[in-house]
């Protein structure tokens, strides 16, 4: 129980990575198309590559997306439509009329008789409302079938058997002029205006479930290919009906041969690709980037990101794969790049491109698309924290994307008469929502505790609340904190380092000094060395404690980790080296161990840039006239002291590059310690 306790706590770096692994394999699983891989790859317009294809059994021939579309359009405009007649609005226009009629006075103006004008309206409201009355205006032509529902009967009849209110007065002229009646038509038309009103009127809902109906009763195919039958020979361009039965085929092929009894199988081909996309991506950090692969948090962030990639699209092809280029993948090496390297962000972007291809139409264009887009941003976006960069990075991705499905577009279609603009319009918002990555990457900041280019630009402005305490408390330190920050940007500068990451480290790395200034020499006044009335042991652990004052500082100030790596590193486990000799002049013996910082020493390029920096240029306070024999002489002697203890041997710098930064820091303290001539009195 004890060794499998101990197994657990020594390798729990190396469980966590397995069970991160383990569930960004099933999550990735899970998001994936549950069908099976056709294993042609084809395109509209080329020609097929592979040898003649035959049916491995019969299929149907589907119909293309134009020739659906047509058919359903037709059934819209073909489609009867439905109205309802209302008998009883029929019944009350001939009582109404009734008592109109009874109501109006027949005097000297209307001479005809009462009973034949009474007998003529009413035998007019019923011609009318025989087939109905709408004051509607439909596009039909007046031949048009229509059905009438009266109750629970549908009687079919003629657009033009509907009789139209705005009609109405020609109606009534023609029915007395027919029955010799004239002199009624003022008073009829009087009347009947008052009396008649619709009795029609379109049923939208019965229409459209109509419509509807007969639209799920469209039949998908066109046809059938038998088994064995050839479908393409090799050579053979890939259009027209070729290309709808390969169409055919592939759909039938995910859809159908994937039944339950081989469904592990898909399972299991699904985990083996997708476990060795993420093993790569191990290999590579393991490799490549030691100090982000035994970095739990940083490995998760990268997870995460993939992961989520992977979700997004997935989310979008289920909604409507038209859209898959409107989700931002360029975000994703923007993000990994502005946190770690290029060259990892550009290899994660990969790894999930080609995650993605499972997952969308035309695998082969997309994949292109976004690879040539992922080598842009990581070519042009630099320096992420000057805004203006990151806009015009988005142009001139949004153009690559544009001038990409371009020519697909071109090479597929041969013209442009059918190309879609819409596409454009996606790749435009594609563009647009790339500019999430600011307020993304601060975002990821704040939960995974990272830091990026554009936080460290906010840290090194020396107006920040921590290094105005800094300069007003212990002046000769922040004074030393700003050289130092000079030498080690231009030290990072010269051998690729990250040279925003040193110079934020050099301000902040003596800000434990600020708990008692005095006790450094740079900060006292009047030659007055607090030191001169305390035993070197004393004296060294003062010293000493300044590192671990200034890791309190920076985590009560909310420094990130990154930052706080340059406090801890920046002395290694070298001696406090004065005061161990002055141990030794006083007491005969001293025991390193008392003036020994604690370390640990420098892990990355950046912090062994800043031990040397720090230590050259504290150094160099105490040159007695200082020429450039000496500055040389004093930096190669201190800088081979520290290789020579074994301070550089986690980090990791080369011999050529330490011969650099030596000869970048002798040149900048030449510039400082420059001579003049005299100047006259």
């Amino acid at each position: 129980m004890n060794n499998l306790f101990s197994f657990l706590t020594k390798n729990q770096s190396y469980i966590y990575k397995g069970f991160l692994f383990i569930i960004a394999t099933i999550l990735v699983i899970y998001l994936l198309p549950k069908g099976g891989q056709f294993k042609y790859n084809f395109q509209k317009g080329k020609p097929w590559q592979y040898e003649n294809l035959y049916a491995p059994f019969s299929f149907t021939i589907k119909k293309d997306a134009a020739t659906l579309e047509k058919e359903k359009e037709d059934i819209r405009v073909n489609a009867i439509p439905y109205f309802d007649y209302d008998p009883e609005v029929a019944a009350e226009a001939v009582l109404r009329f009734k008592d109109l009629f009874e109501q109006t006075f027949v005097d000297s103006v209307y001479t005809t008789s009462k009973s034949k004008t009474l007998r003529l309206g009413s035998a007019i409201i019923s011609d009318l409302y025989g087939k109905g009355i709408t004051n509607e205006i439909h596009p039909y032509s007046e031949e048009k079938l229509i059905y009438l529902t009266k109750g629970s009967e549908v009687e079919e009849i003629t657009y033009a058997q509907l009789y139209k209110l705005d009609d109405l007065n020609k109606t009534i002229r023609n029915a007395v002029v027919e029955a010799n009646a004239q002199d009624t038509e003022e008073l009829l038309q009087k009347l009947l205006a008052r009396a008649v009103v619709p009795n029609v009127g379109f049923n939208t809902k019965l229409t459209e479930a109509a419509i509807e109906s007969d639209i799920k009763a469209i039949n998908p195919n066109r046809g059938i290919i038998e088994k064995g039958g050839r479908i393409i020979a090799k050579g053979e361009v890939v259009e027209g009906d070729k290309y709808q039965i390969l169409n055919s085929l592939k759909l039938e092929y995910q859809s159908q041969v994937w039944s339950k009894s081989n469904y592990v199988w898909l399972l299991v081909g699904y985990s083996l690709l997708v476990s060795l996309v993420f093993l790569m991506l191990y290999l590579f950090l393991n490799k490549y980037r030691p100090a982000i692969f035994h970095n739990n948090t940083k490995v998760t962030f990268i997870f995460f990101n993939v992961v989520l990639m992977v979700f997004l699209t997935t989310i979008v092809v289920k909604i409507d794969a038209a859209y898959v280029y409107v989700v931002p993948l360029c975000i994703l090496p923007l993000v990994i790049k502005a946190f770690f390297d290029p060259r990892l962000g550009l290899f994660v972007h990969v790894l999930t491109i080609l995650l993605l291809g499972f997952v969308v139409p035309n695998s082969f264009e997309y994949m292109f698309l976004q690879i040539i887009a992922g080598i842009v941003t990581i070519l042009t976006v630099s320096e992420l924290y000057k805004r203006a960069n990151l806009f015009i990075s988005v142009g001139q991705i949004t153009f690559i994307y544009i001038v990409g499905y371009f020519a697909f577009f071109l090479i597929q279609e041969g013209n442009v008469q059918l190309i879609n603009w819409e596409t454009f319009g996606y790749f435009v918002l594609c563009g647009l929502a790339t500019l999430f990555a600011h307020p993304l990457i601060y975002l990821y900041e704040k939960v995974f505790g990272l830091v990026s280019d554009v936080s460290l630009l906010e840290l090194s402005d020396t107006n920040s609340k921590l290094l105005k305490e800094l300069s007003n408390k212990a002046p000769g330190t922040f004074h030393h904190s700003l050289n130092v920050a000079n030498l080690a940007e231009a030290a990072a500068n010269e051998v690729g380092a990250n040279a925003m990451l040193v110079r934020v480290g050099a301000l902040y790395h003596d800000i434990g000094k600020m708990i008692n200034p005095t006790n450094f020499t740079e900060n006292q006044v009047n030659s007055f060395n607090t030191h001169s009335e305390l035993a070197p042991k004393e004296s060294a652990k003062i010293i000493i404690a300044h590192v671990i004052n200034g890791i309190e500082i920076a985590r009560k100030n909310n420094l990130p980790d990154r930052v706080i790596d340059f406090i801890r590193t920046h002395h290694g486990t070298s001696l406090v080296y004065y005061f161990y000799k002055k141990e030794k002049e006083l007491s005969g013996t001293a025991d390193p161990e008392d003036f020994r910082y604690p370390g640990p020493i420098p892990f990355s390029k950046e912090t062994a840039i800043l031990m040397m920096a720090d230590s050259v240029e504290a150094a160099s306070k105490s040159l007695k006239d200082p020429t450039s024999t000496k500055i040389d002489a004093f930096v190669e002697k201190i800088i081979d002291v520290q290789m020579e203890q074994g301070q550089f041997l986690n980090a990791n710098v080369t011999f050529k590059e330490i011969q650099s930064i030596k000869k970048i820091l002798k040149k900048k303290l030449n510039n400082i310690y420059h001579l003049r001539v005299e100047y006259p009195e």
